[in-house]
Formats: structure tokens, C-alpha cells, sequence
């Protein structure tokens, strides 16, 4: 018999040292974030957290560069790209409520390294498209990639103590968001270039008509370029998750089965586990707000590159340059919304945290707003500048909140809170698809705003509140778990 089968949590460990000071109370986490170490578990942890992450939004908004030239070679409609894009945020729903549950019960380095090698199919099959229909089912399957947003979160959360976890959390969530900017500029102005200029030669100049059996005779460069260049990604994709299934760790004392075959932890019910997150009442203003910030940069990662060409009469290279913008900001922008959210909550406690996160998603929307009304091509970009920074901060803010509503399921609300972003992005997405870009950004700018008045709603027990009135009693204990079912006794 374990002892956790006796009712007891063994001092079990993988590891006899760490390299961080960590503290014993809070499961050996980590207390400070060494960013230039790579070692393991917990810094090991965090490298690996955001780099999955941020391969996993490349392949997820790979196609978005290059929806201009889907469009004009397939002869698609705006109204049948923005179905796709809203496939490609609105497959990452469900995932994400599954995922969090998951992660509680196997650990985040299984799941993380199951989602990618499931995305990466997908992405390097992007090049059999030829239709509507295909180009949606291709980015819904690729959009499953996103619901690595939770195991990201979740494994920084497992590795960081409650004092730095909003910076921990923030830099590995803005450091895998910064694919989203990243991708447009390599796929939608080197890589594609590069294939259209050197691997096939500028076969368009021969003045064939690419719309003729373009499947079995694939003539114009350009089109070869975009059937082609999503290989490379996918790829990369697929070696990242075969790595860190050998070389990472999902906690501090080692890896779920090992603890759980050691008695170092309890057996989890990922069921209980989704039910104890989705009752919080927390939980759900999370989710509405960070619908308000994460849904923001989905959205614009898939309308940046065409709003810019089609607004502003960019080229597709330039306007994929300029739309990467927004994504170069989580560089600093979502840890700097993190860091702000722990020095506030240093000076203030929880409080700080919802003025901080109320501060954000404010000057977002006022950012949004403005963004509407920009008519001259540098003034946007330095507006959408501004914009960038606080929709990211915001991001690290919200993140700052998640791992203090419930600790024990803390994966179930990341989860949940996670899915919260891909729902504001599919619905904004319909704005997009059925308005003008103007009232579309008005209806977006206006809901932000919205959302920022709710911070005072978020009421956890043990913490102190911004305006409303406290609750009684304390925090859940780190170690305390939802009992695991009987029929999940032996999973």
C-alpha cells in the first residue's frame, strides 16, 4: 500500500537539489526565475512551457499571412476566410475545457507533447486545400494547437511560488503568444518570399492561368509557396513535442506517474476536478475578461495582414510585416502586465491585482477605440503599437489572478479561463466577418470597456477584495485534491 493510499503524501522526490530557492510549503516550487538557466526541473520547465507554446501559435496562425493569396487563387469570399479564421480559434474551445481537467490528473509535458504532435499534421498539410471547405476543416484542426495555452499556464503554476507565478506565467504565456508576430513575418515575409522568389523561380511569369487544375498542375510560384512553405513549421512542431517528452519534468518533485507511483501525490479526478473549477464563480468573470484580451489577439492575428492590405493598400509582404507588430509586444508587454500584478499584489494583496487588471483592460479598449479611427498608415501602426502593449498586459494580468480562485484545479481554470479567450475571438471573428472593419473595432473597443468594471466581482476566499465586501473563510491547501472516482481509480 502507497501511503497515499494510506491517506498519507510521502516525501518522495525526484530530484536531491535544485538549483532555485524554493520553498518547502508550497510543494518546492521555485521562488525566483533564473532566466538564463536551463535546468531542471523548474527553469527547464519554464523554457519548455513557452517555447511549445510559441511553436504551437506559429502553426496556428501560419495560414494567416497568407489568407490574401489563399483568397485571390481560390477565388474565396471575405465572408469564407473569416469562417475559417473563426474554425481555426473556435476548435480551441473545447480543447481547452478538456485540457485543464487533463493536466490536473496526467501532468502538463504528456498533454503538451500530444496536442502538438496531433497540430503539426494538419499545418504541413495545408497545401491539399482547394476549397472553402477545406481551407476551414485545415485551420479547425490546426487550431486544437492553441489549447496548449493551457498546459503552458498550468505547468508555470505547478513550477512558481504564488509570489512571482503572475511573471512566470505572463513571460511564458507572452513569449508563446509572440508566435502569433513572429509567424507573419517569417512565413508571410521571408519564408514566402523565399520560395516564391528562389525554390520556384517565379513561375508566374510564364503567364499560366493558376486557376486551371491548380491540384495536379501546380504552375505559379506564388501558389507553390503557399502549398508549400507550412511543411517547415510542422516539422519543428513535431520534434519539439518528441523532446520534451524526455527531457522535462511536470513538477518539482518529478513527473505525475512517478510521484503518484512513489505516493507523493494524491490520485486526481479530472472530472471532480473540471466540476470544483466550473462552480467558482471566479472563475467565469475570468473567462468573460480575458474573452476581452487574448480573444482581441486572436482576432487580430487573423484580420492584421488583410485589414492593412485591403485598408491601407499594402502588399502582401509589407502588410504581413506590419500586422507581426502586434505580436512582437508580448516580447515584454504580458510580463510586464504580470509584473505589474505582482508588485501591486506585494503592496496590496488581491486588490492589487483587480486595480491592475481593471488599469489594462481599460486603456485596451481606449486603444481599441482610437485604432477605429486611424486614417494615416503611421499613425495606426503607432496606435496599434499602443494597443498591443496593454491588450498583452492585461494577458499577464489576468494570469496574475488564476492560480490564486482555486489552487487544487488550478488546471480546470486555466482551462476554463483559457476557452474564455477562443470564445471572445469567435465572436468578435463574426463581427469582423459581417461588419466593416470600423464597426467592427467600435463593437470590440466597447466590450472592453465593458468588461473592465468587473474586476470588483472577483471575490476569493482567504484574499481581500477592490470595492465589494470580502468572503470568509481561507484558500484551499496546495495539496488537497478532489477525490478521484472509482472508475478512475486505475487511469
Amino acid at each position: 500500500m502507497t501511503s497515499v493510499e494510506s491517506g498519507k503524501i510521502s516525501e518522495w522526490k525526484k530530484y536531491d537539489e535544485y538549483f532555485v530557492e524554493t520553498d518547502p510549503d508550497q510543494d518546492d516550487k521555485s521562488k525566483e526565475i533564473k532566466l538564463l538557466s536551463f535546468k531542471r526541473p523548474h527553469m527547464r520547465a519554464f523554457h519548455c512551457s513557452w517555447w511549445c507554446f510559441f511553436i504551437a501559435f506559429f502553426i496556428w496562425f501560419s495560414a494567416a499571412p497568407l489568407l490574401s493569396e489563399i483568397k485571390d487563387d481560390l477565388g474565396l469570399t471575405k465572408q469564407e476566410i473569416w469562417n475559417s479564421s473563426i474554425a481555426g480559434v473556435g476548435s480551441t474551445i473545447f480543447m481547452r475545457f478538456v485540457n485543464g481537467p487533463l493536466c490536473d490528473k496526467y501532468g502538463p509535458r504528456i498533454m503538451m507533447a500530444a496536442i502538438l504532435l496531433f497540430a503539426c499534421v494538419p499545418t504541413a498539410l495545408t497545401g491539399i486545400v482547394n476549397s472553402a471547405s477545406d481551407l476551414l476543416l485545415i485551420r479547425m484542426f490546426i487550431g486544437i494547437g492553441g489549447s496548449t495555452f493551457v498546459m503552458c499556464q498550468y505547468w508555470t503554476s505547478r513550477m512558481f511560488t504564488k509570489e512571482v507565478v503572475g511573471t512566470a506565467n505572463a513571460l511564458a504565456g507572452g513569449w508563446g503568444n509572440l508566435g502569433g508576430g513572429v509567424t507573419q513575418l517569417v512565413v508571410g515575409s521571408v519564408l514566402f518570399p523565399i520560395f516564391k522568389n528562389y525554390v520556384y523561380d517565379d513561375d508566374s511569369e510564364d503567364g499560366v492561368d493558376c486557376s486551371d487544375d491548380i491540384t495536379d498542375d501546380l504552375k505559379c510560384a506564388s501558389e507553390k509557396s503557399w502549398r508549400t512553405v507550412c511543411v517547415i513549421p510542422a516539422v519543428v512542431t513535431m520534434c519539439t513535442a518528441l523532446w520534451i517528452i524526455w527531457n522535462s519534468d511536470d513538477a518539482p518533485k518529478g513527473n505525475y506517474y512517478e510521484m503518484k507511483v512513489h505516493g507523493a501525490m494524491p490520485a486526481i479526478s479530472a472530472a471532480n476536478s473540471f466540476r470544483e473549477g466550473a462552480y467558482n464563480m471566479n472563475t467565469w468573470v475570468l473567462f468573460v475578461q480575458y474573452a476581452c484580451c487574448f480573444g482581441v489577439e486572436l482576432t487580430m492575428n487573423n484580420a492584421a495582414a488583410l485589414y492593412f492590405k485591403e485598408e491601407f493598400g499594402q502588399s502582401t509582404e509589407s502588410a504581413a510585416a506590419i500586422a507581426s507588430i502586434f505580436g512582437w509586444m508580448n516580447l515584454f508587454a504580458r510580463g510586464l502586465g504580470g509584473y505589474l500584478s505582482d508588485k501591486m499584489s506585494a503592496r496590496m494583496g488581491m486588490k492589487g491585482r483587480l486595480i491592475a487588471q481593471t488599469i489594462c483592460l481599460f486603456f485596451e479598449g481606449i486603444m481599441v477605440l482610437i485604432f477605429a479611427n486611424s486614417t494615416n498608415l503611421g499613425f495606426a501602426i503607432v496606435i496599434l503599437v499602443f494597443f498591443s502593449v496593454f491588450v498583452q498586459a492585461a494577458e499577464g494580468s489576468s494570469y496574475g489572478i488564476v492560480p490564486y480562485v482555486n489552487p487544487p484545479v488550478t488546471g480546470s481554470i486555466a482551462g476554463i479561463v483559457g476557452a474564455g479567450g477562443n470564445t471572445g475571438a469567435v465572436c468578435f471573428g463574426m463581427g469582423f466577418r459581417e461588419l466593416e472593419y470600423k464597426q467592427a473595432f467600435l463593437i470590440m473597443g466597447l466590450c472592453i470597456l465593458g468588461t473592465s468594471v468587473l474586476s470588483p466581482f472577483v471575490r476569493i476566499p482567504g484574499q481581500n477584495t477592490w470595492i465589494l465586501p470580502a468572503v470568509e473563510g481561507g484558500a484551499p491547501e496546495v495539496i488537497q485534491a478532489p477525490d478521484v472516482e472509482a472508475d478512475e481509480a486505475d487511469a
